[in-house]
């Protein structure tokens, strides 16, 4: 058996890969080796494979060249379902579902293909089709939209110096409300994880009302000042601010990030922030009320 360089070239590649597969890495070092001379016997030997099995390859090879190395075609049972249905599938799934389902099911796409081509499918089949494309209507990623602001990366610049390199014997402050947190218990207690076995945790819960809280995370310590409140307005939100004020050290800058919600940008924030000038505002977003209202 002869091989030409450029076929010789690709049975190498073929057999060394790491990422074929197994079987046709095989079958290229069948036709390798049988190039170099060796048996039948000895190309089983070194490939722990039956004789037969070399001489088959060998043969495909011999009669149909690379293309006797692939796998050959297998009969079966023939499609039930067509093309026209797969692209059904496919339109429905990546279309906006129909009010108010908020993503596509299996069955919902199943129904949707019914009506639109008049074909019955199973969900399971809708499912199998959706895998081979590997589409997942199913899930949704949450985005935003950022606006294309002029100076955005002037404060992402600002920000992150912040953080970075905060100012020698400044304390920098990132303060945000968080609203409506629901306060739950677990009916039963959770199982530790054990030799085969993942932890557990009852599905089952109690329902304590919401909570509400306010904190400001130093972000080079690590620390967190934490409060409830009862509505998030600017007042709760200074009083707040009051409260820093009386724990932080007198003697040190004070550099605080915030966003603009509403507590954060009402005149009465920003007449206390006016009021406090060894507190350095920055504003996670576009324009600066505090130099709008001066």
């Amino acid at each position: 058996m002869r091989l030409n360089e450029a076929t010789r070239a690709v049975l190498q590649q073929l057999a060394s890969s790491a990422k074929a597969q197994v079987r046709q890495v095989l079958r290229a070092r069948i036709v390798l080796a049988a190039a170099d001379g060796d048996s039948n016997g000895s190309i089983a030997r070194q490939l722990a494979v039956s004789v037969n099995t070399v001489r088959k390859w060998r043969g495909r090879y011999a009669q149909h060249g690379l293309e006797g190395l692939k796998d050959a075609a297998r009969t079966g049972r023939p499609r039930r379902y067509g093309d026209l249905v797969r692209v059904a599938v496919v339109a429905a799934a990546t279309s906006m579902p129909p009010g108010p389902q908020a993503t596509w099911t299996h069955t919902a796409i199943a129904a949707q293909v019914a009506a639109d081509v008049t074909a019955p499918i199973s969900a399971s089949q809708v499912g199998r089709i959706l895998a081979d494309l590997d589409l997942r209507p199913h899930k949704v990623r949450g985005w935003l939209t950022r606006r294309d602001t002029p100076d955005f990366w002037d404060r992402v610049r600002d920000i992150c110096a912040l953080y970075r390199r905060p100012p020698e014997g400044a304390i920098v402050l990132s303060i945000d409300e968080k609203s409506a947190i629901q306060a739950r218990e677990r009916r039963y207690r959770g199982q530790p994880t054990a030799p085969g076995r993942a932890a557990r945790r009852e599905f089952e819960y109690r329902r304590h009302g919401t909570a509400s809280i306010i904190a400001a995370l130093d972000v080079t310590t690590g620390q967190a000042l934490i409060e409830p409140f009862e509505r998030n307005t600017a007042a709760s939100f200074t009083t707040f601010l009051d409260r820093l004020d009386r724990l932080l050290p007198l003697s040190n800058d004070i550099h605080v990030v915030i966003d603009n919600g509403s507590s954060h940008t009402a005149k009465h924030t920003l007449a206390w922030l006016a009021a406090h000038p060894r507190r350095h505002v920055h504003w996670t977003y576009d324009g600066s009320p505090l130099k709008e209202a001066s």
